[in-house]
């Protein structure tokens, strides 16, 4: 049963078995860190692939969260002053975590155990925090997640 949808600013990627969604302002560089994280995991021999960059709708279903791309941006993520590139990608997908990114300057040393994103008629997620422009995207969310792991060997 579905338990509410929003339309969430953000960039959506399954990566192994894991659904990943980053989010953050506009220009902070979510589009970067998926598409960095895609490449590592692809290198490795995982399974990767875009859901949808930019707009993603999110939804509950029972007991897991869902993301789903807007059919017209099927397959395309925007590489900011490069263009718009097309890439495997799947209609839609479970998430399992939320990564914030933020900028330095504004960051919090800590942030807090077990802090979550609130979707709100969509559920929750657990959330993590990465810097803009972290160069190894995929292994600081293995070392903070332990059940991403076995997804991404580093």
């Amino acid at each position: 049963m579905s338990q509410g949808r929003i339309n969430l600013h953000g960039t959506a990627v399954v990566l192994g078995t894991r659904g990943i969604v980053f989010c953050g302002p506009s220009g902070i560089g979510k589009s970067t860190l998926a598409f960095a994280c895609l490449k590592e995991a692809r290198r490795t021999g995982s399974f990767a692939a875009l859901i949808a960059d930019d707009q993603v709708f999110i939804e509950a279903r029972d007991t897991v969260v869902i993301a789903q791309r807007p059919p017209s941006i099927a397959g395309l993520i925007e590489i900011r002053g490069s263009g718009i590139a097309s890439i495997a990608s799947i209609g839609k997908a479970v998430l399992h975590l939320a990564v914030r990114v933020e900028e330095e300057d504004k960051a919090q040393r800590l942030p807090p155990d077990d802090e979550r994103l609130d979707l709100g008629t969509a559920g929750s997620l657990p959330l993590i925090r990465l810097l803009q422009g972290t160069r190894d995207p995929l292994a600081i969310i293995a070392a903070l997640r332990p059940e991403f792991r076995g997804e991404h060997p580093f």
